[in-house]
């Protein structure tokens, strides 16, 4: 029988490779060292600065092995090989496995060809990309031949020339006819180098040549030739004006971005070839919502680059990562060549980070909205509930508070509705806290509650008295359950009202971690964890989403209509003291819209989280 802690002490101390198996011997973990008897053993210490989804790991291992290796590099190699053959369930996992098309000339023959490959060799040839997907190579390849005269027959040059007569591309002045030796070597070749320059985005000094050609043509009174050498040169400029210069470098460069919620994590890259956007993709990350961020970012780069045809010489990432240095080493390795892995601070590169977070946003924005649109997501949330919280029932209706204030001043509440699982706008509603003249959130949800009841109770006898369905005023339909933002002193202060009316519905309190991530359900006795389970996580996550983004924007509304000074004050968490500070740091309100989080946090007074508030507001906008 495995012994854990009899094994734990044979650990050596040299780098390596560790693996986690569960009671089934499943591999369900894979991970690097560079000291394997200090990194492995930290799994079974203390867990209380374990993530929730490390404990959930630690709790499931029944046994580990480990391989020695010489070197870090040599381990952070084998992890990658092991991570691709098993696909543990631990480990972030690179899901797309995607091999892009490129482009290839192949200058290393005596009459060049263009071609898509995925797969790139030292073999003298040119290869341009990645490009997106395998239309976009194809379309390319065609633009190509409409606006170069190149062969594009399986014939073999010199072997085939004068074999047969030319095809229809010959007389229609599409191809040169090297097929008829009609055309040197030394010309197809420069030609075959145009080409060149044209996906490398150097459209100039082709356009300058066939301006000079277009204007011989028209002088000799070719004007067939000038008209179709003028619709080349249109094509060239329409080409060049869409291509976006994005960076005023020339290397090439990946730059590597992400955007996350309480559950999963978007990684945005955007490739970029002597200083144009060429290209981009996103892998969405499932269940990493507690992942560190050097973390994510370590696994990214090493499943994504382990697959990669082209390494490119700079790769921007948006973090620091512990393993960087080895990483640069076997990147380097792998293309032949110096790779440098940077972390931009300011400047261009800095900018060019902040739009490609802000695309992994996006992306992130509409996974999610495709996950809450499935079929399968309101009943599987629904139920997940129904199971976790006790009940004999699905909850067919669901009413979530949250409050919104500002000090002293527009102290609002929010009651966001969801029916068979779904947000029902409709039924949402509002309050203005009228009781209290300082901020007080237990009772402030206190006086929500009671508003909210009474009006049930007063519309039921008025309905009833007109004998009108009760179910038709504006408060009377009743929650099988009431969910509020906060803990235990928020639900207390709930049940408390609730036993006043003599009203007997279940009360839960959404709490969130110190990241300020929503981490599970609270009653009176019990908490319930939600981080074991990605559905249930997800649903009661949008939820709270709803409640607190119902309560501030009607917080916004009324602080607009009380002051319409800076775009600033519509900030929560943002006063007259911070407003200065910032305004005082940057310069401007457009420099503050551009800053990162860890700039906006660099300011006198601003925490971390209301510079991630900050942050988040520009880019909803």
């Amino acid at each position: 029988m495995f012994d854990i802690q009899e094994e734990l002490k044979k650990l050596p101390d040299k780098p390596g490779v560790y693996i986690m198996r569960d009671e089934n011997r499943e591999i369900i973990y894979v991970g690097k060292a560079v000291v394997l008897k200090n990194r492995v053993r930290q799994y079974f210490q203390a867990s209380a600065n374990h993530s929730p989804k490390t404990r959930a790991m630690v709790s499931r291992i029944k046994e580990f092995e480990y391989i020695v290796t010489d070197s870090e590099l040599e381990a952070l190699i084998l992890e990658c090989n092991l991570i691709k053959k098993y696909k543990p369930k631990f480990n972030i996992l690179l899901k797309d496995d995607k091999s892009y098309p490129y482009i290839k000339v192949t200058m290393n023959e005596e009459y060049p060809r263009v071609l898509m490959t995925r797969r790139m060799v030292r073999d003298g040839g040119r290869y341009f990309g990645p490009y997106s997907n395998a239309t976009a190579v194809k379309e390319t390849i065609d633009l190509i031949k409409k606006l170069f005269p190149i062969k594009t027959c399986n014939k073999v040059f010199p072997r085939d020339i004068g074999k047969e007569r030319p095809c229809l591309n010959y007389y229609i002045h599409q191809c040169l006819g090297p097929c008829q030796g009609n055309v040197s070597k030394e010309r197809y070749r420069d030609l075959m180098k145009d080409i060149c320059n044209f996906l490398d985005g150097k459209q100039d000094d082709i356009i300058k040549r066939l301006e000079e050609e277009m204007a011989q043509a028209a002088e000799n009174l070719d004007f067939e030739k000038a008209a179709s050498i003028r619709d080349k040169i249109n094509s060239l400029k329409h080409i060049a004006e869409k291509q976006k210069v994005v960076s005023t470098s020339m290397n090439d460069q990946d730059v590597v971005a992400f955007a996350r919620d309480q559950t999963d994590s978007c990684v945005q890259v955007f490739f970029i070839r002597s200083g144009k956007l060429i290209g981009r993709d996103h892998f969405i990350f499932e269940d990493s919502g507690d992942t560190e961020d050097g973390e994510l970012i370590s696994s990214f780069l090493k499943q994504f680059y382990a697959q990669a045809a082209h390494i490119p010489a700079e790769i921007m990432i948006q973090t620091g990562i512990d393993e960087g240095e080895v990483i640069e080493s076997w990147l380097s390795e792998k293309r032949g060549g110096r790779v440098r892995i940077k972390v931009p601070q300011r400047g261009e590169k800095h900018h060019l980070m902040e739009m490609v977070s802000n695309n992994a946003r996006i992306e992130l924005n509409h996974f999610r909205d495709k996950v809450r649109k499935e079929d399968s997501y309101a009943s599987e949330g629904l139920d997940k509930l129904k199971t976790l919280l006790g009940l004999e029932a699905k909850p067919a209706r669901i009413e979530a508070y949250d409050i919104s204030n500002t000090g002293s001043t527009e102290m609002v509440a929010s009651m966001v509705v969801f029916e068979k699982g779904l947000p029902a706008p409709g039924e949402y509603r509002r309050f203005k806290i009228k009781s209290l003249d300082r901020q007080n959130d237990y009772g402030s949800m206190q006086e929500v509650i009671t508003r909210r009841f009474r009006h049930a109770e007063k519309e039921r006898d008025e309905l009833r008295r007109e004998g009108i369905n009760a179910e038709a005023g504006k408060f009377t339909k009743l929650p099988d359950i009431i969910l509020v933002d906060g803990g235990l002193g928020h639900v207390n202060a709930v049940k408390e009202v609730m036993q006043e009316l003599g009203m007997q519905i279940p009360v839960f309190g959404m709490v969130k971690d110190d990241r300020h991530r929503t981490r599970g359900l609270v009653a009176q006795d019990r908490e319930i964890d939600l981080t074991k389970d990605i559905s249930a996580l997800r649903f009661v996550t949008a939820i709270q989403d709803e409640a607190h983004r119902f309560a501030v924007e009607y917080n916004r509304r009324l602080r607009n209509k009380r002051y319409t000074g800076s775009v600033l004050d519509e900030i929560e968490g943002v006063g007259e003291k911070r407003r200065k500070a910032l305004i005082k740091h940057f310069g401007s309100i457009s420099k503050i819209k551009t800053a990162g989080i860890d700039d906006l946090a660099a300011v006198d007074g601003i925490s971390k989280a209301v510079a991630e508030k900050i942050y988040e507001y520009f880019r909803k906008a």
